[in-house]
C-alpha cells in the first residue's frame, strides 16, 4: 500500500507539532522516522494511523483520501513500545483478538482464526508458546507477540512506535535483524519511529530525518550519513565536529589562516567533518590544538582536541587516529579533514 502525505500541518493549542510535511512512501517500503524528542515523528505516525487528525493537509492510502478515516477504517497494524498486550489472555488469544472482535459479517470462522494464529506463531518463531501468558515471556518474545497481533488483521500498513525502546541493547540488535527479515518475507509497507540512529540506518530502506516539526532530509542510510543536506542532519547523524570558517579565493580559512583545504567561492560558513574523516598532518596549513583526552575505540583511538579561541571557550573537536599514532595527552596535534562539508551562512 502506497502512502502519500501532502502538506500536513498539525497544531496542538495553536502550536505547530508538524508544519507543512510532505512524504511519499512506496508500497512495500520500510521507512524510519528519525529525530530527537519533539521533532514530530510520533505525531506523524499517529496521523498515519488515524489516532489523530491533521489540522491541514491530506493523507492518501493509494488513491483513497484517508485523512479523516477512523483507525478501523484505515485497517492499520500498530505496535507500541510497551507491547500493550492483554495480561489475562494467552499468547494465542492476544494474537487472535483483533479477528475475534470484528463484526459478525467480517469475522473469520473459529477454525480460520486458529489457522491464522498458528501461521503467525510460526512466522514470529514462537510456535509452542501459544498457551503461555505475557508475564511468562521475555521482553523480546512479548514484542514479537505484539507484532504478530498487529499482523493478524492483515493490515494495509504496519506502524511501529519505538518498538524496541524498552529492551536491552543485545535483544534490540537481535530483534532489528529479525524485523528486517520479517519485513522482507511479508512485504508490508512499514513505518517505524525511532530516536536510535543505528537502528534507523541498519533497518530502513529510507530514513526520514525530522526536526522541529519538519522533514530535514529523506534518503538511504548512505545518503543521510555521507551526504547530509543540512547542518542539523550532519550534527545529528553520527559524530561530527563544527568550526566557523571563511572561504576566500577558493581557500578555506579558520581564524584567518588557511588550513590546506580548497573550497569554491567566497563567504563565511561552518565546516563540518566526522572523526573518521581526518588525517594527521605535519604541514603548517592545518588545524591544530591541544590533546585533552584519548580513548580506545576498537582498532583505533579517539583523540579529543581543544583549539584555542581567544577570549572564549576553546573549540572542541574529536578525531580518529591509528592505534599507535604519536598523539599524547597535553601534546599538540595537527590535522586536516579528508572529507568535509561547508554550509554557507
Amino acid at each position: 500500500m502506497e502512502v502519500t502525505i501532502n502538506n500536513i500541518r498539525k497544531e496542538f493549542d495553536r502550536f505547530p507539532a508538524l508544519n507543512d510535511v510532505s512524504l511519499k512512501i512506496a508500497s512495500g517500503e520500510l521507512i524510519a522516522l528519525l529525530g530527537p524528542s519533539g521533532s514530530g515523528k510520533t505525531t506523524l505516525l499517529r496521523l498515519i494511523a488515524g489516532l489523530d487528525y491533521p489540522t491541514a493537509g491530506k493523507i492518501f492510502f493509494g488513491e483513497e483520501d484517508a485523512s479523516h478515516r477512523t483507525v478501523q477504517e484505515r485497517n492499520v497494524g500498530f505496535v507500541f513500545q510497551h507491547y500493550a498486550l492483554f495480561r489475562h489472555m494467552t499468547v494465542a488469544d492476544n494474537i487472535g483478538f483483533g479477528l475475534k472482535v470484528r463484526p459478525s459479517g467480517t469475522r473469520p470462522a473459529k477454525e480460520e482464526i486458529r489457522r491464522r494464529v498458528s501461521e503467525l506463531l510460526d512466522m514470529v518463531h514462537l510456535s509452542g508458546l501459544e498457551k503461555r501468558y505475557p508475564n511468562q515471556l521475555s521482553g523480546g518474545q512479548r514484542q514479537r507477540v505484539a507484532l504478530a497481533r498487529a499482523m493478524a488483521i492483515e493490515p494495509r500498513i504496519l506502524l511501529l512506535d519505538e518498538p524496541f525502546g524498552a529492551l536491552d541493547a543485545k535483544v534490540r540488535k537481535e530483534l532489528r535483524r529479525w524485523l528486517r527479515e520479517f519485513h522482507d518475507r511479508t512485504g508490508h509497507t512499514t513505518v517505524f519511529v525511532t530516536h536510535d540512529q543505528e537502528e534507523a540506518l541498519e533497518l530502513a530502506d529510507r530514513v526520514v530525518v525530522m526536526s522541529q516539526g519538519r522533514i530535514e532530509q529523506v534518503g538511504s542510510a548512505d545518503d543521510v550519513y555521507d551526504r547530509p543536506g543540512s547542518p542539523f542532519v550532519f550534527s545529528f547523524i553520527g559524530e561530527s565536529s563544527q568550526l566557523p570558517v571563511e572561504v576566500k579565493d577558493g581557500a578555506l580559512l579558520f581564524q584567518g589562516h588557511p588550513i590546506g583545504i580548497s573550497e569554491p567561492g567566497d563567504g563565511v560558513g561552518d565546516l563540518f567533518f566526522r572523526p573518521e574523516d581526518v588525517s594527521l598532518s605535519d604541514e603548517q596549513e592545518a588545524l591544530f590544538g591541544k590533546v585533552t583526552a584519548c580513548r580506545r575505540l576498537a582498532g583505533t583511538r579517539i583523540a579529543e582536541i581543544d583549539i584555542a579561541n581567544e577570549g572564549h571557550a576553546p573549540y572542541h573537536v574529536e578525531i580518529e587516529v591509528p592505534l599507535h599514532a604519536p598523539v599524547e595527552l597535553g601534546s599538540e596535534a595537527r590535522f586536516r579533514p579528508t572529507r568535509w562539508k561547508v554550509f554557507r551562512k
